[in-house]
């Protein structure tokens, strides 16, 4: 062990430090000369108090440094050299900046260790630090939301574990095999009902009764039930296991659900009321609106996608990009539309009767999609048109790019909280095999080569660590950043 420390000051006591006065920190192997005055500058950090404290007492000095080497006037720090090359720079500049490569919650941790705030980190980097803490809080959250799960599951009542056992079997795919197979057979049944749908439209399949009149085919007609009835089911049985029925009622994705199903017993009820009903003008626009709402039922892969919901939610973060680009197609087609039809009155054969007439002009060329419906037939009038798609080609152009971003972003979230849930499971699952083993090991009798590892160091809720010797061990135990 090294002697007894003593600073490196002007006097053995550090009441006066002259203005040259150092001090020598090793960090990590990384050795630092720093200017006394420079650490008195903020006075809360660690290095500021270690410099204030006297080393006639060493028990003062090990509760801030590692060790201390009296002969050098060194005080050494089992920490990463890298984060203190940029804690260092607060004394020197009066901010912080965290390099790239490093661990942000690390970086932090390192920052709490030196007792520098975290409002000293500059504005450039602190935004990659709340975008850190914002995901592992989802993960943590999706993490106790399995936990919990599980927990409640083992020490629910019967009827409370059938209910949750039927929540997963119909909305968790990842659950088990069985409701891997129960999304598949939805997925299928939803395809099934909008190839049919698709496929009653054809002329050649159309059936018509004894009096003249187009009714449903058969066969569609006996397929379309059949689905129906599956998507019923389907809903009733989620509706009845949800934990919170009011909320499953009114999300969206479920009222895409109860909308796809509702047309086919409105049209049943009608047709039970009789033909006198049927036969109203009134009654058969709405039936055909009513077999229009079956479109939606595509929808309802959004459910069994990822990839869908991640598009959803990348479009709502994305909001103020689509309300620009709506603000900058409006302008547009509002001021090439009025441009268009004024330079087209000139000419005696214009397709430009009105402005109002003239924005279906402007929309078709503003996109490029050019129907040839309307034209200019004017010199002026073409380079108008030639500037308005233009424009439009950049004010499409430039919200793409954001929008790209968001649903990167976002999809990479998800599939890090799959992860994360994914290996939580195991680590449960590990868990109760470990605990199964000590309790088969706690019969029997424990020989020198069990007791080494006897104070193994078990695995804790929150941080995964390799188990640590109890006996001959170098080292602290292993820990696995899970951040990038």
């Amino acid at each position: 062990m090294w002697e007894t420390p003593r600073t490196r000051y002007a006097d053995c006591n550090g009441s006066e430090a002259s203005e040259d006065t150092e001090m020598v920190v090793n960090v990590g192997g990384v050795k630092q000369v720093v200017c006394v005055d420079l650490l008195h500058r903020y006075p809360d950090t660690r290095l500021a108090q270690l410099a204030a404290r006297s080393a006639d007492d060493a028990s003062d000095l090990w509760e801030l440094c590692d060790d201390y080497d009296a002969r050098e006037g060194e005080f050494y720090f089992d920490r990463d050299p890298d984060v203190f090359k940029c804690i260092i720079d607060l004394y020197y500049y009066g901010e912080v900046h965290m390099k790239k490569g490093i661990c942000p919650m690390c970086f932090k941790k390192e920052m709490e260790f030196w007792g520098v705030d975290v409002d000293f980190l500059d504005e450039c980097c602190k935004g990659g630090l709340n975008e850190v803490e914002e995901e592992l809080a989802q993960i943590a959250e999706k993490v106790r939301t399995i936990l919990h799960n599980d927990e409640g599951t083992a020490s629910a009542s019967m009827g409370k574990r059938c209910q949750m056992f039927l929540w997963k079997l119909m909305e968790k795919p990842e659950s088990s095999y069985l409701a891997r197979a129960m999304a598949i057979l939805s997925f299928l049944f939803i395809l099934l009902s909008s190839v049919v749908m698709c496929v009653s439209t054809i002329p050649e399949l159309h059936v018509y009764d004894d009096g003249g009149h187009e009714m449903e085919n058969p066969t569609l007609e006996y397929i379309e039930m059949v689905c129906i009835v599956w998507f019923t089911a389907e809903y009733v049985l989620r509706l009845a296991s949800a934990p919170n029925k009011v909320r499953f009622a009114f999300s969206f994705m479920n009222m895409v659900d109860f909308l796809t199903i509702m047309p086919f017993y409105v049209v049943l009820v009608l047709t039970h009321l009789g033909t006198a009903v049927t036969e109203l003008a009134s009654v058969q626009q709405g039936v055909q609106a009513l077999r229009v709402m079956r479109v939606a039922r595509i929808f309802k892969l959004a459910r069994h996608s990822s990839g869908l919901q991640t598009l959803t939610y990348a479009l709502k973060s994305s909001l103020k990009e689509l309300g620009l680009l709506l603000m900058y197609m409006g302008m547009g087609i509002f001021l090439f539309s009025a441009l268009g039809y004024a330079l087209e009155q000139s000419h005696p054969d214009t397709l430009f009767t009105s402005i109002p007439q003239s924005f279906w002009w402007a929309i078709i060329t503003m996109t490029t999609v050019g129907y040839g419906d309307v034209y200019p037939r004017t010199t002026l009038g073409r380079c108008n048109a030639a500037v308005s798609f233009l424009c439009g080609i950049i004010a499409i152009a430039l919200p793409i790019h954001p929008i790209i971003n968001n649903f990167v972003i976002f999809y990479s979230k998800q599939r890090v909280l799959d992860v994360a849930a994914k290996h939580e499971i195991e680590l449960l699952a590990l868990r109760s095999k470990e605990a199964g083993a000590e309790q088969r090991q706690a019969r029997q009798p424990i020989g020198p080569a069990a007791s080494l590892w006897g104070g193994a160091s078990r695995v804790p809720q929150n941080d995964i660590s390799m188990p640590q010797l109890q006996d001959g061990g170098r080292g602290p135990p292993i820990q696995i950043c899970n951040h990038n």
